[in-house]
Protein backbone atom coordinates (compact mmCIF):
# COMPACT_ATOMS: atom_id res chain seq x y z
CA UNK A 1 0.00 0.00 0.00
CA UNK A 2 1.34 3.20 -1.08
CA UNK A 3 2.47 5.60 1.64
CA UNK A 4 -0.14 8.42 2.38
CA UNK A 5 3.02 11.25 3.07
CA UNK A 6 4.22 10.12 -0.76
CA UNK A 7 0.51 11.18 -2.05
CA UNK A 8 0.85 14.03 -0.14
CA UNK A 9 4.38 15.08 -1.51
CA UNK A 10 3.04 14.90 -4.97
CA UNK A 11 -0.30 16.77 -4.32
CA UNK A 12 0.89 20.63 -4.76
CA UNK A 13 1.71 19.07 -8.34
CA UNK A 14 -1.56 17.27 -8.84
CA UNK A 15 -3.70 20.33 -7.25
CA UNK A 16 -2.22 22.41 -9.84
CA UNK A 17 -0.67 24.59 -7.14
CA UNK A 18 2.92 23.93 -8.50
CA UNK A 19 4.27 23.60 -12.25
CA UNK A 20 5.13 20.30 -12.95
CA UNK A 21 8.87 20.06 -13.25
CA UNK A 22 9.88 19.81 -17.41
CA UNK A 23 11.67 17.71 -19.25
CA UNK A 24 15.53 18.67 -19.23
CA UNK A 25 15.36 19.71 -15.71
CA UNK A 26 17.04 17.97 -12.42
CA UNK A 27 14.96 16.98 -9.48
CA UNK A 28 16.48 15.54 -5.78
CA UNK A 29 14.33 13.54 -4.11
CA UNK A 30 15.61 12.99 -0.88
CA UNK A 31 13.96 10.72 1.57
CA UNK A 32 12.82 8.80 -1.92
CA UNK A 33 10.73 5.77 -1.12
CA UNK A 34 8.94 3.12 -3.73
CA UNK A 35 5.62 2.87 -4.34
CA UNK A 36 4.98 6.70 -5.55
CA UNK A 37 2.84 7.65 -8.96
CA UNK A 38 4.25 10.67 -10.94
CA UNK A 39 1.58 12.48 -11.92
CA UNK A 40 1.27 12.97 -15.52
CA UNK A 41 3.38 15.46 -17.17
CA UNK A 42 6.42 15.15 -14.79
CA UNK A 43 8.85 14.97 -16.82
CA UNK A 44 11.73 16.40 -15.14
CA UNK A 45 14.90 13.57 -14.79
CA UNK A 46 14.77 12.42 -10.93
CA UNK A 47 18.05 11.41 -8.50
CA UNK A 48 16.76 9.46 -5.57
CA UNK A 49 18.39 9.30 -1.98
CA UNK A 50 18.32 6.51 -0.30
CA UNK A 51 20.00 4.51 2.57
CA UNK A 52 17.60 1.69 3.69
CA UNK A 53 18.49 -1.19 1.46
CA UNK A 54 14.90 -2.75 1.53
CA UNK A 55 13.03 0.69 -0.08
CA UNK A 56 16.68 1.33 -2.31
CA UNK A 57 16.59 -2.26 -4.37
CA UNK A 58 12.69 -1.50 -5.98
CA UNK A 59 13.67 2.16 -6.59
CA UNK A 60 16.67 0.70 -8.87
CA UNK A 61 13.07 -0.50 -11.19
CA UNK A 62 12.42 3.04 -11.51
CA UNK A 63 12.67 6.17 -13.93
CA UNK A 64 15.98 8.11 -12.55
CA UNK A 65 19.15 7.35 -11.03
CA UNK A 66 19.36 6.12 -7.09
CA UNK A 67 22.15 6.24 -4.59
CA UNK A 68 22.33 5.83 -0.99
CA UNK A 69 24.70 8.75 -1.18
CA UNK A 70 24.30 12.07 -1.90
CA UNK A 71 25.73 13.34 -4.96
CA UNK A 72 25.70 16.88 -7.29
CA UNK A 73 23.96 20.42 -6.80
CA UNK A 74 22.63 22.70 -9.05
CA UNK A 75 19.68 20.52 -9.16
CA UNK A 76 16.50 22.70 -10.52
CA UNK A 77 14.33 21.33 -7.73
CA UNK A 78 14.04 19.21 -4.44
CA UNK A 79 11.64 16.66 -2.68
CA UNK A 80 11.87 16.06 0.89
CA UNK A 81 9.99 13.11 2.16
CA UNK A 82 10.12 13.39 5.58
CA UNK A 83 10.35 10.59 8.45
CA UNK A 84 10.05 10.32 11.90
CA UNK A 85 13.52 11.27 13.30
CA UNK A 86 13.46 15.19 13.08
CA UNK A 87 17.48 15.72 13.30
CA UNK A 88 17.37 13.43 10.32
CA UNK A 89 14.49 15.68 8.65
CA UNK A 90 16.47 19.00 9.41
CA UNK A 91 19.45 17.89 7.96
CA UNK A 92 17.70 16.29 4.73
CA UNK A 93 16.05 19.64 4.09
CA UNK A 94 19.61 21.12 4.81
CA UNK A 95 21.41 19.44 2.11
CA UNK A 96 17.99 20.54 -0.14
CA UNK A 97 19.35 23.72 0.33
CA UNK A 98 22.81 23.81 -0.05
CA UNK A 99 22.47 21.64 -3.74
CA UNK A 100 19.25 23.53 -5.62
CA UNK A 101 20.43 26.35 -7.49
CA UNK A 102 19.03 29.82 -6.31
CA UNK A 103 15.65 30.09 -6.92
CA UNK A 104 15.14 26.41 -6.95
CA UNK A 105 11.68 24.69 -5.86
CA UNK A 106 12.33 22.89 -2.43
CA UNK A 107 9.05 20.82 -1.81
CA UNK A 108 9.06 19.22 1.80
CA UNK A 109 5.73 16.91 2.91
CA UNK A 110 5.34 14.38 6.14
CA UNK A 111 2.46 13.27 8.58
CA UNK A 112 0.86 15.01 10.96
CA UNK A 113 1.90 12.29 13.59
CA UNK A 114 5.28 12.50 12.87
CA UNK A 115 5.47 16.71 13.88
CA UNK A 116 5.59 18.51 10.01
CA UNK A 117 3.50 21.10 11.62
CA UNK A 118 6.23 21.71 14.17
CA UNK A 119 9.19 21.55 11.14
CA UNK A 120 7.18 23.71 9.18
CA UNK A 121 7.09 26.38 11.73
CA UNK A 122 11.04 25.83 12.20
CA UNK A 123 11.87 26.27 8.73
CA UNK A 124 9.67 29.12 8.51
CA UNK A 125 11.58 31.05 11.33
CA UNK A 126 14.48 30.80 8.96
CA UNK A 127 13.55 31.06 5.76
CA UNK A 128 10.05 32.26 3.81
CA UNK A 129 7.66 29.58 3.32
CA UNK A 130 5.77 30.31 0.08
CA UNK A 131 2.40 28.01 0.35
CA UNK A 132 1.66 24.92 2.01
CA UNK A 133 -1.15 22.36 1.35
CA UNK A 134 -2.76 20.05 3.33
CA UNK A 135 -3.53 16.40 2.35
CA UNK A 136 -3.80 12.73 3.11
CA UNK A 137 -3.15 13.29 7.05
CA UNK A 138 -0.20 15.07 5.74
CA UNK A 139 0.96 18.62 5.28
CA UNK A 140 3.23 19.71 1.96
CA UNK A 141 4.34 23.12 2.12
CA UNK A 142 7.05 24.67 -0.32
CA UNK A 143 9.90 27.67 -0.87
CA UNK A 144 12.70 28.88 -3.27
CA UNK A 145 16.40 28.31 -2.68
CA UNK A 146 17.39 31.98 -1.63
CA UNK A 147 20.63 33.65 -2.24
CA UNK A 148 22.36 33.70 0.86
CA UNK A 149 22.01 30.19 2.66
CA UNK A 150 25.22 29.23 5.08
CA UNK A 151 23.08 30.84 8.42
CA UNK A 152 20.28 28.94 7.44
CA UNK A 153 21.84 25.28 6.86
CA UNK A 154 24.43 26.19 9.69
CA UNK A 155 21.06 26.71 11.97
CA UNK A 156 19.32 23.71 10.35
CA UNK A 157 22.44 21.74 11.19
CA UNK A 158 22.82 22.75 14.59
CA UNK A 159 22.08 20.14 17.19
CA UNK A 160 22.13 17.50 14.25
CA UNK A 161 25.99 16.81 13.95
CA UNK A 162 27.76 13.08 15.03
CA UNK A 163 27.09 11.60 18.78
CA UNK A 164 30.33 9.65 20.07
CA UNK A 165 28.37 7.34 22.69
CA UNK A 166 30.90 5.97 25.97
CA UNK A 167 33.71 7.51 23.95
CA UNK A 168 33.70 4.35 21.85
CA UNK A 169 30.89 4.45 19.33
CA UNK A 170 29.93 7.37 16.51
CA UNK A 171 26.34 7.71 15.25
CA UNK A 172 24.14 10.34 13.96
CA UNK A 173 20.55 11.33 13.96
CA UNK A 174 17.97 8.55 12.14
CA UNK A 175 20.05 5.79 13.33
CA UNK A 176 18.95 3.09 15.57
CA UNK A 177 19.49 3.82 19.24
CA UNK A 178 21.62 6.76 18.23
CA UNK A 179 21.38 8.69 21.53
CA UNK A 180 22.11 5.51 23.77
CA UNK A 181 22.83 1.94 23.63
CA UNK A 182 19.62 -0.14 22.84
CA UNK A 183 18.57 -1.46 26.29
CA UNK A 184 18.23 -5.28 24.44
CA UNK A 185 21.32 -5.20 22.73
CA UNK A 186 22.85 -4.47 26.55
CA UNK A 187 20.91 -7.68 27.63
CA UNK A 188 22.06 -9.53 24.80
CA UNK A 189 26.01 -8.87 25.48
CA UNK A 190 25.65 -9.71 28.98
CA UNK A 191 24.53 -13.43 28.01
CA UNK A 192 26.96 -14.27 25.58
CA UNK A 193 28.31 -17.66 25.42
CA UNK A 194 31.66 -18.58 27.12
CA UNK A 195 32.85 -19.31 23.55
CA UNK A 196 32.55 -18.01 20.54
CA UNK A 197 34.64 -19.34 17.18
CA UNK A 198 35.13 -19.53 13.83
CA UNK A 199 32.91 -17.85 11.39
CA UNK A 200 30.44 -15.43 13.11
CA UNK A 201 27.92 -12.76 11.84
CA UNK A 202 26.17 -9.73 13.15
CA UNK A 203 22.49 -9.71 11.68
CA UNK A 204 20.87 -6.12 11.90
CA UNK A 205 24.41 -4.78 12.95
CA UNK A 206 23.20 -1.21 13.27
CA UNK A 207 26.27 0.95 14.12
CA UNK A 208 28.16 -1.61 15.45
CA UNK A 209 27.30 -1.96 19.20
CA UNK A 210 26.83 -6.08 19.61
CA UNK A 211 29.72 -6.37 17.08
CA UNK A 212 32.52 -4.44 18.76
CA UNK A 213 31.42 -6.30 21.64
CA UNK A 214 32.07 -9.53 20.13
CA UNK A 215 35.55 -8.42 18.37
CA UNK A 216 36.73 -7.83 21.84
CA UNK A 217 35.88 -10.29 24.41
CA UNK A 218 36.50 -13.15 21.52
CA UNK A 219 39.44 -12.14 19.61
CA UNK A 220 40.21 -16.06 18.27
CA UNK A 221 36.84 -15.88 15.98
CA UNK A 222 38.09 -16.36 12.18
CA UNK A 223 35.80 -13.91 11.14
CA UNK A 224 33.34 -11.30 11.79
CA UNK A 225 30.61 -10.21 9.15
CA UNK A 226 28.43 -7.41 9.49
CA UNK A 227 24.97 -7.41 7.82
CA UNK A 228 23.00 -4.04 8.15
CA UNK A 229 20.50 -2.73 5.86
CA UNK A 230 20.85 1.11 6.53
CA UNK A 231 23.94 2.38 4.70
CA UNK A 232 25.02 5.24 7.49
CA UNK A 233 24.50 2.52 10.06
CA UNK A 234 26.98 0.41 8.19
CA UNK A 235 29.14 3.09 7.61
CA UNK A 236 29.37 4.46 10.92
CA UNK A 237 30.04 -0.08 12.40
CA UNK A 238 33.25 0.54 9.66
CA UNK A 239 34.54 3.40 12.05
CA UNK A 240 33.55 1.81 15.11
CA UNK A 241 35.21 -1.19 14.82
CA UNK A 242 38.11 -0.17 13.09
CA UNK A 243 41.64 -1.58 14.91
CA UNK A 244 39.00 -3.67 17.27
CA UNK A 245 40.17 -7.65 17.14
CA UNK A 246 42.46 -8.51 14.69
CA UNK A 247 40.02 -11.22 13.36
CA UNK A 248 38.97 -10.52 9.67
CA UNK A 249 36.01 -8.10 9.61
CA UNK A 250 33.21 -7.52 6.01
CA UNK A 251 30.69 -5.38 5.92
CA UNK A 252 27.45 -6.52 3.65
CA UNK A 253 24.87 -3.17 3.31
CA UNK A 254 22.30 -6.00 3.08
CA UNK A 255 18.32 -7.06 2.67
CA UNK A 256 18.21 -10.15 5.06
CA UNK A 257 14.61 -10.66 3.70
CA UNK A 258 14.98 -9.87 0.13
CA UNK A 259 19.03 -10.82 -0.67
CA UNK A 260 19.88 -14.30 0.13
CA UNK A 261 23.32 -14.79 2.54
CA UNK A 262 25.58 -16.89 0.98
CA UNK A 263 28.30 -17.35 3.62
CA UNK A 264 28.19 -19.87 6.08
CA UNK A 265 28.42 -19.65 9.79
CA UNK A 266 28.89 -21.21 13.39
CA UNK A 267 27.27 -18.34 15.52
CA UNK A 268 24.86 -15.54 14.28
CA UNK A 269 23.94 -12.68 16.52
CA UNK A 270 20.39 -10.37 16.59
CA UNK A 271 18.81 -7.70 17.53
CA UNK A 272 16.19 -7.83 14.64
CA UNK A 273 13.82 -4.38 14.11
CA UNK A 274 10.11 -4.94 14.40
CA UNK A 275 8.94 -2.59 12.62
CA UNK A 276 9.85 0.36 9.96
CA UNK A 277 6.59 2.50 10.56
CA UNK A 278 4.95 2.90 13.83
CA UNK A 279 2.82 -0.61 14.01
CA UNK A 280 4.57 -3.45 15.37
CA UNK A 281 4.80 -5.93 12.72
CA UNK A 282 6.32 -9.52 13.93
CA UNK A 283 6.97 -10.80 10.32
CA UNK A 284 9.86 -8.48 9.74
CA UNK A 285 11.77 -10.71 13.03
CA UNK A 286 10.48 -14.03 11.44
CA UNK A 287 11.87 -13.01 8.59
CA UNK A 288 15.45 -12.38 10.18
CA UNK A 289 15.04 -15.81 11.87
CA UNK A 290 14.75 -17.64 8.74
CA UNK A 291 17.78 -15.55 6.78
CA UNK A 292 19.72 -16.79 10.14
CA UNK A 293 18.57 -20.42 9.90
CA UNK A 294 19.60 -20.47 6.21
CA UNK A 295 23.05 -18.94 6.82
CA UNK A 296 23.90 -21.06 9.53
CA UNK A 297 26.24 -24.13 9.70
CA UNK A 298 24.57 -27.35 10.95
CA UNK A 299 24.65 -27.28 14.85
CA UNK A 300 25.25 -23.45 14.28
CA UNK A 301 23.77 -21.55 17.01
CA UNK A 302 21.42 -18.39 17.09
CA UNK A 303 21.63 -15.76 19.69
CA UNK A 304 19.01 -12.86 19.34
CA UNK A 305 17.23 -10.46 21.33
CA UNK A 306 13.76 -9.70 21.10
CA UNK A 307 10.93 -7.90 22.88
CA UNK A 308 8.95 -9.97 25.28
CA UNK A 309 5.67 -10.10 23.76
CA UNK A 310 6.49 -10.70 20.10
CA UNK A 311 5.89 -14.58 19.51
CA UNK A 312 9.15 -15.81 18.10
CA UNK A 313 9.05 -19.34 19.49
CA UNK A 314 7.11 -20.82 17.31
CA UNK A 315 9.26 -19.71 14.24
CA UNK A 316 12.59 -20.63 15.62
CA UNK A 317 10.79 -23.99 16.19
CA UNK A 318 10.13 -24.60 12.90
CA UNK A 319 13.73 -23.66 11.79
CA UNK A 320 16.21 -24.98 14.56
CA UNK A 321 16.68 -28.70 16.29
CA UNK A 322 16.16 -26.87 19.98
CA UNK A 323 15.69 -23.49 21.40
CA UNK A 324 16.05 -22.06 25.09
CA UNK A 325 15.39 -18.41 26.59
CA UNK A 326 18.82 -17.01 28.04
CA UNK A 327 17.73 -13.97 30.16
CA UNK A 328 14.76 -11.94 30.32
CA UNK A 329 13.80 -8.60 31.68
CA UNK A 330 10.91 -5.97 32.05
CA UNK A 331 10.76 -5.32 28.33
CA UNK A 332 13.27 -8.15 26.47
CA UNK A 333 14.22 -11.65 26.34
CA UNK A 334 17.49 -13.55 24.50
CA UNK A 335 16.69 -16.17 22.90
CA UNK A 336 19.33 -19.03 21.59
CA UNK A 337 18.73 -21.65 19.25
CA UNK A 338 20.44 -24.32 17.40
CA UNK A 339 21.15 -25.53 13.79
Amino acid sequence: MTRDTLKTLFHPFEAEALPLPAAGERVLFLGAEPGFRLPDGFEAKLTFVQGFRPWFRPLESSEGRVTPLLEGEGYDAALVLCGRHRGANELMIAEAIERVGEGGLILIAGGKDDGIASLRKRLGELVPIEDQLPKHHGIAFWLRRPAEVAGIVEQLRAGNGERLLEGRFVTAPGMFSADEIDAGSKLLVENLPDKVFGAVADFCAGWGFIAAELAVRFPKMFTLDLYEADFASLEAAKRNLAGVGSMQKNFFWHDLQGEPVSRRYDFIFMNPPFHQRRAAEPDIGQGMIKAAAAALKPGGRLIMVANRQLPYEKTISAAFSDQRELARSNLFKVLSARR
